[in-house]
Parts: structure tokens; C-alpha cells; sequence
């Protein structure tokens, strides 16, 4: 069943778009389940699955449909159906948007050699980049599955790996390298690599997700001591004689450049000697 306060402007309007071709009233039911599969995919991955599949029996040759259905396959852990429905979609679409989620689940299948030669297929340059850098993770972890933990590690160094800005698949990526080099027994750099993760998934909740933003500075901060958290020490206390009026302030400069308060000039010798500033 579907809930009243669900309606079909709830989608995407490119994916709306994509519905055109079905009459008006089944357009619009498909809609709103693909809607409700959006809406359920991270509480209820079980019940998002099912209105994708109740989408699919009424527009089974809608690529959104079919990719819906795979995205919410591979939630519930079908990996198999996920690989059948992303064929699927890549056929009717012709996209690579769905590429790393291809490798990620023949990887689930448990097919690695298989998730390799599907990535190499694609022409990475082509593709978004944050589609390019999810492809990235999913072709490492094959490596990985496949005990080839050094190349694992190469198949992350993309230009995007960028450890002083924070982009939207900063986190991600920078989180995998962790993985990698903990795998690798390199811990103190996995390490530094999952704080550089936490402090970019930070400053990304915190600020617009499609702008790139330091991370240097942000990084610095965080690393100063573990006294961070107490209040800062008072400034040092003037000295006694430290001037406290404005008399006071104009005898000093006359002293200092050799004029006594009286405003005479004269200069011992010996003071003459010791303040340089009055020769």
C-alpha cells in the first residue's frame, strides 16, 4: 500500500521525466512507489525493495525502474538480482552511472576477476567524477578480494585524492586508503587517513557538499594537545613599572631619546653609553 501523503512530484523530476512514455495514471503509480523506495532504501532497505519491484511489474523497460530495483537488490544484500538488473539498466539507458555498484556487487557474487574486467571496460575519463572515484573503491576492493593488496592501494591514487580539500567523495575515498593500508599493516598512516575521513565528513555536514573547502587548517587545529579542551591561559601580566598614565608613557620617550623631564637635553656620559639610541 502505498501512503496518501506520497505523491508523484515526491520523485525526481528526471526521473518523472523518464515515466512519459507510460499512460498518466500508471505514470503516476510508478512514480509514487519509486518515490517510496527513495524514501524507505536506508531505514527499511526490505520494504523500499518491494515497491521498487511492484515499480518494475508495471514498467518493467523503464531504466529508473530497473535501476531503483537493483540499487535496492543490492541494499538487501541480492547481489546476483543487483547484477542481473544493472545489466539491465546499462542496456536500456546506455549510462555508466551505475558502474561501481556493477563491480561492487559481482565482488558480492563473488566474482572479483569478474568486477575487474567490468571497470576496466569503462572509459573512466567519461565518466562524472564522483561516479569515476566510487568506481576507484569498488575496483580496490576487488583487489582486495583477491589478496592483491598493493594494487589495491594503487587503484586509489586518482587525482581526487586530495588529503587538503574535502569534496563530497572525500570521506569515501579517503576511508578506503585506510582500509587499504591497515590491510597493508601500515597503521599509523591508515591512521592519519581515517581522521583525514572523520574531519572531511565534518566539515562536509557542515558546510555546501559541492564546494571544496581546506582541509589543512582543519586538521591542524584538531592535532594541537589534549589540553585543547581547557580555557585558554591569561595573557602575562604588565610589569609594575610599566607606564599606567600618559605622563608617565611621554617621560619614558623623552628618556629614550636622551631628554630629561625637564626637557634640558643633557646626557650623562655613561648614560650616553649605555643607551645607544641617544648618540
Amino acid at each position: 500500500m502505498l501512503p496518501a501523503d506520497v505523491t508523484p512530484q515526491d520523485l525526481a523530476s528526471a526521473a518523472r521525466n523518464e515515466l512519459k512514455t507510460l499512460s498518466k495514471e500508471n505514470a503516476e503509480q510508478v512514480a509514487r512507489h519509486l518515490a517510496m523506495a527513495a524514501r524507505l532504501i536506508d531505514d527499511d532497505p526490505q520494504l523500499a525493495h518491494q515497491h521498487a519491484l511492484a515499480a518494475s511489474r508495471s514498467a518493467g523497460r523503464i531504466a529508473v525502474v530497473r535501476e531503483t530495483v537493483a540499487i535496492t537488490a543490492y541494499a538487501i544484500g541480492d547481489f546476483a538480482l543487483a547484477v542481473r538488473e544493472l545489466r539491465t539498466f546499462r542496456r536500456i539507458s546506455g549510462r555508466d552511472d551505475q558502474i561501481a555498484l556493477l563491480v561492487d556487487s559481482e565482488r558480492g557474487v563473488g566474482r572479483p576477476d569478474r568486477a575487474l574486467e567490468v571497470g576496466r571496460a569503462v572509459d573512466r575519463a567519461a565518466l562524472p567524477v564522483e561516479v569515476r572515484v566510487e568506481l576507484a573503491i569498488a575496483m580496490s576492493g576487488a583487489r582486495l578480494d583477491l589478496g592483491e593488496n598493493e594494487r589495491a592501494l594503487q587503484e586509489l591514487d586518482i587525482p581526487e585524492l586530495d588529503p587538503d580539500r574535502a569534496f563530497s567523495w572525500s570521506p569515501g575515498l579517503f576511508a578506503a586508503r585506510a582500509a587499504v593500508l591497515e590491510e597493508l599493516g601500515r597503521l599509523d598512516e591508515a591512521a592519519q587517513w581515517q581522521r583525514r575521513a572523520e574531519i572531511a565528513e565534518d566539515v562536509i555536514g557542515s558546510r555546501d557538499a559541492d564546494s571544496e573547502t581546506l582541509l589543512v587548517e582543519e586538521i591542524e587545529e584538531l592535532e594541537l594537545d589534549d589540553d585543547a579542551d581547557e580555557p585558554p591561559s591569561a595573557p602575562a601580566s604588565e610589569p609594575d613599572d610599566a607606564p599606567t598614565t600618559v605622563q608617565d608613557e611621554v617621560d619614558e620617550i623623552l628618556a629614550d631619546a636622551g631628554i630629561d623631564a625637564d626637557g634640558d637635553g643633557d646626557v650623562e656620559p655613561d648614560d650616553a653609553d649605555e643607551n645607544p639610541s641617544a648618540r
